[in-house]
This record gives C-alpha cells, sequence and structure tokens, in this order.
C-alpha cells in the first residue's frame, strides 16, 4: 500500500498537516494515540471512520519521514 493514497495535505485544513483521507483525523492524532499504547481496535472505536488501512498508512507516513538524508560535516 501506499500511503500517499490515505494521507491528504489541505491549506485550508487543519492549518495543512497531514491527515487522513481528507478527513479531519490528523496523521499526528493517530500517531500519538499508537505511541500511547492504544491499540488498532481502540483508534477504530474512537475514530469510527477511519479504516485498519488508515492507521498503517500513518505508520508509513512516519516511517518515510525519519528516512532522509543526514548531511555530515566534512
Amino acid at each position: 500500500m501506499n500511503y500517499l493514497d490515505r494521507v491528504t495535505f489541505d491549506p485550508e485544513q487543519c492549518g495543512g498537516r497531514p491527515c487522513i483521507r481528507g478527513m479531519r483525523i490528523r496523521v499526528k492524532d493517530v500517531l500519538e494515540m499508537l505511541a500511547s499504547g492504544a491499540s488498532e481496535a481502540q483508534i477504530l472505536e474512537d475514530f469510527p471512520d477511519l479504516e485498519v488501512a488508515d492507521i498503517r498508512a500513518c505508520l508509513q507516513y512516519a516511517a518515510a519521514q525519519a528516512s532522509h538524508a543526514v548531511l555530515q560535516a566534512a
């Protein structure tokens, strides 16, 4: 799955922060819930419009953001 299919950016919504499928559910909110120990089932209960693939897309997005080149001083 390609996370870009589910992660959207809209400058008119949530300050342009990444959201899920055009909804006002920010990727950050899902990631914070996962980091605090929430299960996928708990997240889906709190956000009934989400799908399991949306949660996985959040993780893929976060992984892609962490995978950037590191510049070293010469």
